[in-house]
């Protein structure tokens, strides 16, 4: 079943990859997203990961950048841990950065919006980043290379009461360190 649910990772991977909206060898996405912005590279490399996020000072000051943390977010749907093909662009990059990059580690950060129980949503941003860790470790991540951790509703990025919010603070940051 393991085996086969990784075979179907790959297939989902290849076929995004061969789509009309893969990414550009630029980093750039071949098209916008639905919030009308399209993909920001400025400061990041082919995989549209900063060079920064080696670590130390200057990586904790790309984790605060807004381009950075564009790249290295993973957003989800309501009560969902799938990754969709756009969410699986960032992935890809980070693991190809990660392959790249043998030397580093990163904290997978796996948040929910404030809609459920406490006790549910720290489950359900555990099952957010352990499902980018797999996918990364399909993509060549080894797994100890990685670490999942949920803040359920704990750490948002955005206020407000309302599905723009709550689609913000959905998500898994990657965390270089």
């Amino acid at each position: 079943k393991v085996l086969i649910s990784m075979l179907f990772l790959i297939f989902i991977g290849l076929a995004a990859c061969t789509g009309k909206n893969a990414t550009k060898p630029d980093g750039s996405a071949g098209a916008q997203d639905d919030s009308g912005k399209g993909a920001q590279t400025s400061g990041l490399d082919q995989n549209g990961v900063s060079g920064d996020q080696a670590g130390g000072a200057e990586g904790t000051k790309a984790n605060s950048t807004a381009a950075s943390n564009e790249k290295r977010t993973v957003y989800f749907a309501f009560d969902s841990n799938s990754i969709d093909s756009e969410n699986r662009t960032v992935v890809e990059a980070n693991a190809a950065y990660l392959t790249a990059h043998p030397a580093l580690k990163v904290k997978l950060e796996g948040n929910t919006d404030e809609r459920g129980t406490r006790e549910y949503n720290l489950a359900l941003g555990e099952r957010r980043a352990q499902a980018v860790e797999r996918m990364m470790r399909v993509l060549g991540v080894a797994a100890n290379r990685m670490t999942t951790v949920s803040y359920g509703e704990e750490k948002p990025v955005a206020q407000g009461h309302d599905e723009s919010a709550w689609h913000l603070n959905r998500r898994v940051e990657i965390v270089y360190n």
